[in-house]
């Protein structure tokens, strides 16, 4: 039966038999099935490990791999796997009977194929994958046995379910062993990490390994530099060490770097606290790209658009917002200075609001301006958003550095930038959530600054604005007067009352409840949104209606 199964082991039944013995089968597909399943949980491999039947699996390897014979090369390959999969005792008798060798055999002689074999690649990196999680001893063991060369050819191989478990072992060893990183990001290293981002580019990934290894270089130490740069397509050699780079060219697989740095970031935010090395990198990289985005056109889709330059600008943005947003949670100590503190001194704040000054003005404030003043407004704003949710990126990054930040609220009002923030209180077709993050920057701006408070009680509302929508309708707003600097220190939220009417003296009493209803079912419908939805701090989002002109009437709680 074993000969007619594998013909090249008829002569070795004796190797075989461990294994029929361990299944109680007859037949070496039978043991193979029933071995590949008994050795999923830790209770199945803790008895075959009692048998010892991990040297027997390697020899087979071993002289399957030797004649070539893929059909049950695969199979042992998953049952050696799954055996190495958190039982100490095997992963031990791995390393005892040069497994790492055995393994790497197979590897290199299907990386190395006309047509490598990626299912051979992917079960054999999954076996040195299990085993490096046994610790320092075998995570150096791996690493002395497939650094560099190994590892760069590995690096290589266009597939998704290969470098899925290449990042696995190589995050392993380097967060096991914080020497290993760093020499991953060196000169034999760095060829590695640029060889493997570039696959993954190009072939994606399913599994979290990919970002936790640039995680761990990127974020969690300080090889950010050195690894975006060197990913440039233009000569390498040039920009070796240099991250000022003075020419105007970005290669997209810096852009697919930074988009995954950015949700990593985002994910992760309460959890990791950026070197401030990378942080005053991004906002280098961010400054470059503004020198090269054309504002002159308007984007006609949010991240990715597809243009790298416009998508290493839009994701190194965000970056820079989530480095505030976690920092400003953060605990600091007393004698350091946080990243947002090194942004805020390398002029970040000027960099933000210069942006949205020069912007054309939000959508819903376009609408409402008379043609001469749109046209006039239009002219001294000539950059465009070049990715949807430019504008509102802006706003979050300066909302994040003011949140509890009284030293930034307080240059963010000697900057003449609270106006400007008020103006962002609204909606905008080209910025989802604008109105929110509106709010909340608004919020943290006056949060505990009496100053800022002070500042906004002192503005004068300049009047309402009729839409051609309501003019249509024959509705007009009228609000009522509001005491801005009293609501702030009560905490009691001001209110609007709308009032409908021809536009003459003839108007509806403010009394009649049914026709005030029915204000706010055509408010409902004209807006497209929810009354008091999204309402986080109802006193702000007045505020910025008074100011910025664009609220229309706002339907508020009445209690008061």
């Amino acid at each position: 039966m074993v000969g007619e199964s594998l013909p090249e082991l008829t002569d070795r039944e004796d190797v075989l038999q461990p294994l029929l013995s361990a299944s109680n089968s007859s037949s070496l597909h039978e043991a193979l099935e029933f071995l590949i399943q008994a050795s999923r949980d830790a209770v199945g491999r803790a008895e075959l490990a009692l048998r010892n039947i991990l040297p027997t699996v390697l020899k087979l390897v071993e002289s399957l791999h030797c004649a070539s014979s893929r059909e049950y090369l695969i199979p042992f390959l998953k049952l050696l796997r799954n055996l190495c999969a958190g039982e100490v005792a095997n992963q031990n008798s791995f390393l005892e009977q040069n497994g790492i060798e055995i393994v790497l055999t197979v590897l290199r002689s299907a990386a190395l194929a006309s047509d490598p074999d990626f299912g051979i690649i992917r079960f054999s990196l999954q076996v040195l994958g299990n085993v490096s999680l046994a610790g320092a001893e075998h995570q150096q063991a791996i690493w002395l046995n497939l650094f560099p060369n190994e590892f760069f050819l590995l690096a290589g191989i266009l597939s998704q379910e290969t470098s899925d478990p290449l990042c696995m072992i190589l995050y392993t060893c380097c967060d096991g062993r914080p020497v290993l990183a760093t020499e991953l990001c060196r000169d034999l290293g760095l060829p590695i990490v640029v060889r493997l981002i570039r696959t993954v580019a190009s072939v994606g990934f399913r599994e979290d390994w990919f970002k936790l290894l640039l995680s761990r270089l990127c974020l969690e130490d300080i090889h950010f530099p050195e690894v975006f740069f060197k990913l440039s397509e233009v000569n390498a050699s040039e920009n070796r060490g240099n991250t000022a780079l003075g020419d105007n060219h970005f290669s997209s697989k810096q852009a697919f770097l930074l988009r995954i740095i950015s949700e990593i970031l985002n994910e992760r935010i309460d959890e990791v606290r950026v070197p401030n090395d990378f942080a005053s990198c991004v906002l280098e990289i961010f400054k470059r790209s503004l020198r090269i985005v054309d504002f002159a056109t308007r984007g006609k889709s949010g991240l990715p658009t597809g243009t790298t330059s416009v998508d290493v600008m839009g994701y190194s943005l965000i970056i820079l917002r989530d480095i505030c947003a976690g920092d400003s949670v953060g605990d600091l100590k007393k004698d350091s200075v946080d990243a947002v503190d090194m942004l805020l001194s390398n002029e970040l704040l000027d960099v933000l609001f210069s942006l949205l000054r020069d912007l054309e003005l939000p959508s819903t404030i376009r609408k409402t301006l008379k043609d001469g003043e749109n046209q006039e407004l239009i002219s001294r704003s000539s950059k465009l958003c070049p990715y949807k949710g430019f504008r509102r990126d802006l706003v979050a990054a300066i909302g994040n550095c003011a949140y509890r930040r009284k030293h930034a609220q307080d240059e963010i009002r000697q900057k003449n930038g609270i106006l400007l923030l008020l103006q962002q209180c609204v909606t905008d077709d080209d910025n989802p959530y604008l109105r929110e993050w509106g709010i909340w920057s608004v919020r943290n701006l006056l949060e505990g600054n009496a100053e800022n408070q002070q500042a906004v009680a002192d503005l004068q509302l300049q009047g309402t604005v009729d839409t051609p929508e309501l003019t249509e309708l024959r509705l007009k707003v009228e609000p009522v007067k509001l005491v801005i600097l009293d609501c702030l220190k009560s905490n009691v939220t001001p209110w609007f009352l709308v009032v409908f009417g021809d536009g003459g003296s003839n108007k509806v009493s403010e009394k009649q409840v049914d026709v005030f209803s029915f204000g706010i079912v055509l408010w409902a419908i004209l807006t497209g949104e929810e009354p008091y939805a999204n309402m986080i701090m109802h006193y702000v989002a007045i505020i910025g209606g008074i100011v910025s002109n664009s609220k229309l009437f706002v339907i508020l709680n009445g209690e008061n």
